[in-house]
């Protein structure tokens, strides 16, 4: 059974940083390109960043380039996200996405 799992999500102030991880199980990390998205309330999934299956790809969003950096430890099938300085705009539930597959999410609050 495919399994993604999220976490690392909270509350934080404007300018702090968090990590987010995906921990997949059931398949190999490797085998896919993952990808992380957020939606906000009212608001449509938007992408955030995505890396391909070895890791020397990456893609990021314009809102997060420079801020946010994504990884992979295919050793521990986990995706990481760092998230530096984070704004209030970037409050959403945080969901990473494998394939077909996708997680439940993680939310994260920045207050300013």
């Amino acid at each position: 059974q495919v399994q993604l799992v999220e976490s690392g999500g909270g509350l934080v102030q404007a300018g702090a940083s968090l990590r987010l991880s995906c921990a997949a199980s059931g398949l190999s990390l490797s085998s896919y390109n993952t990808g992380w998205y957020r939606q906000s309330p009212g608001k449509e999934r938007e992408f955030v960043a995505a890396i391909g299956r070895s890791g020397g790809s990456t893609y990021y969003a314009d809102s997060v380039k420079g801020r946010f950096t994504i990884s992979r430890d295919n050793a521990k099938n986990t995706v990481y996200l760092q998230m530096n300085s984070l704004k209030p705009d970037d409050t959403a539930i945080y969901s990473c996405n494998m394939g077909p597959n996708w997680g439940q999410g993680t939310q994260v609050t920045v207050s300013s």
